[in-house]
């Protein structure tokens, strides 16, 4: 186990200056670059004022309280923690699958919070006996979470060392884009995020939607592909001005039903009537796409459930299950609704 001084060797700073920095001690001055050599260092090391996380008392094995367990969990969401009603649902499955077991969440986090390297070190400072991840991180961020954490398991994340749970994206939008084709729409426009790659392009779900069109014979036109960033007001500001032009699909495959909702709202203040002029079909079947104006068409994805296997196989590897990392895909059913 590395020591402060390591760290201080590393970074070629006193320990005093590992400690201000560790503590967020302003009272001193520090340049940005001295802070960020210090993180750096911390994260090579895999530097921890505290001991490794132990494993579970009880022979390893979960026992009725679950005191002996502190599960944390990172939420992948663009604004407020607890306002993507996708991942809370994915949420509520993981915490009613810990009181199953006696247990409960220690902390949650997002992404992006975790990016600040203080609030890295001191979530992690104290040891926790697992962790539940819906966002794939970067890769510095990552083998730091990795190097405290012993038990983790994924949501849909790119990582191949830890178990992952989620849905076959490729499929979903086969399955979207198809039921487009054979509603008789030919003109398909695609509207989601890029996330981490920072390339919408590389998404399973774009990929599918491409591979779909292309098999049907049909165009697959830059103009129509629209990168939301996961933004509600960005979807309704880029749809708004693609629907300006004279050329411009009549079906949109969107990879998320809350921007699904956004295009809806933006189409009609533009005036265009869906599905008459415009279809569209959403992903996730979150609760409130029932009541969008037009009901919105979507594939249903088991996102309760995606957190209670989540948990399921987090406990297991707490409990010793040691082979190689598993991925569970969940099936997904197609909701016919009004949007298409």
């Amino acid at each position: 186990m590395s020591t402060i001084r390591e760290v201080a060797t590393l970074a070629n700073v006193s320990v005093a200056t590992v400690s201000r920095v560790l503590n967020n001690d302003t009272k001193y001055k520090m340049t940005d670059e001295t802070r960020a050599r210090v993180w750096q260092a911390v994260t090579q090391l895999n530097y921890t004022a505290k001991s490794p996380v132990k494993p579970p008392s009880n022979n390893g094995k979960v026992n009725n309280s679950g005191t002996d367990l502190r599960i944390g969990c990172i939420l992948s969401v663009t604004k407020n923690k607890y306002k993507d009603p996708y991942f809370m649902s994915i949420l509520s499955g993981v915490e009613e699958q810990l009181m199953e077991n006696g247990c409960e969440i220690a902390f949650i986090k997002t992404g992006a919070e975790l990016e600040d390297r203080k609030t890295l070190y001191s979530t992690f400072n104290s040891p926790i006996s697992g962790l539940i991840l819906m966002e794939s991180l970067n890769s510095e961020t990552y083998d730091f979470i990795r190097n405290q954490t012993p038990n983790i398991v994924g949501i849909d994340t790119q990582w191949e060392d830890i178990d992952n749970v989620g849905y076959d994206h490729y499929r979903v939008a086969n399955v979207a884009v198809q039921h487009l084709i054979d509603r008789g729409y030919k003109k398909i426009g695609y509207i989601g995020g890029s996330g981490i790659s920072g390339n919408i392009k590389s998404s399973q779900r774009y990929r599918g939607y491409y591979a779909s069109l292309h098999a049907a014979g049909l165009q697959v036109n830059p103009d129509w592909i629209i990168d939301c960033a996961w933004d509600e007001n960005i979807c309704m500001e880029k749809i708004s001005h693609l629907c300006k032009e004279k050329d411009y699909p009549t079906a949109f495959f969107v990879a998320s039903d809350l921007m699904a909702m956004a295009a809806l709202s933006s189409l009609y203040n533009l005036g265009i009537s869906v599905p008459n002029e415009v279809a569209i079909i959403g992903l996730s079947n979150i609760e409130i796409s029932k009541y969008s104006n037009p009901p919105l068409t979507t594939i249903e994805i088991p996102t309760k459930e995606i957190g209670m296997v989540a948990v399921d196989l987090l406990i297991a590897r707490i409990n010793g299950y040691n082979l190689l990392p598993r991925k569970v895909i969940l099936p997904t059913n197609l909701i016919l609704r009004n949007s298409t």
